[in-house]
């Protein structure tokens, strides 16, 4: 007679069966909550200054960025380190009020009073050029202002 021994069992094959549904998932979650970057930037990355005291901006939807800094592009656009930038172009501060004027009407008039300028610039730009923003800034009652730094020491390099 012949025996009969126990087979011995294997572990189970992975069912693959519902792997694309896992990577539909994925995908779609990554294409719904990534932001794509607004503004393409014409001037080269501000250095930003260093302070101690940082805090984060609550609501972005309701912060209207000006960069200042080198433009990309020297010769066009004139000054080293004070080209200021609105949105896709470079521009003069006598732009700005008309900057503010059109960033608030995608804001509801409730929430206008809660708008704020926030002004990246590099390090090296003159103050003149931030004085001359701020003057401007006024002149359209937008007195929120954030100036843009990096968490670090406040000595200087």
């Amino acid at each position: 007679m012949a025996k009969f021994g126990k087979k011995k069992k294997g572990t189970p094959a992975i069912s693959t069966a519902s792997l694309p549904d896992i990577v539909f998932m994925l995908l779609f979650f990554f294409m719904v909550t990534t932001v794509m970057r607004e503004t393409d930037l014409q001037i080269n990355s501000p250095k930003l200054p260093s302070a101690t005291e940082v805090k984060k901006l609550e609501q972005k939807s309701l912060v209207t960025t000006i960069y200042v800094g080198q433009a990309k592009e020297t010769d066009k656009f004139g000054n080293k380190y004070n080209s200021i930038q609105l949105n896709d172009k470079i521009a003069s501060p006598d732009d700005i009020p008309a900057f503010i004027l059109n960033a608030r009407l995608d804001v509801p008039e409730v929430n206008h009073p809660r708008m704020t300028t926030s002004i990246k610039a590099d390090k090296q730009m003159s103050v003149g050029t931030l004085t001359d923003i701020r003057q401007r800034l006024r002149d359209v009652n937008a007195l929120k202002l954030s100036l843009s730094t990096h968490k670090g020491s406040t000595i200087s390099e």
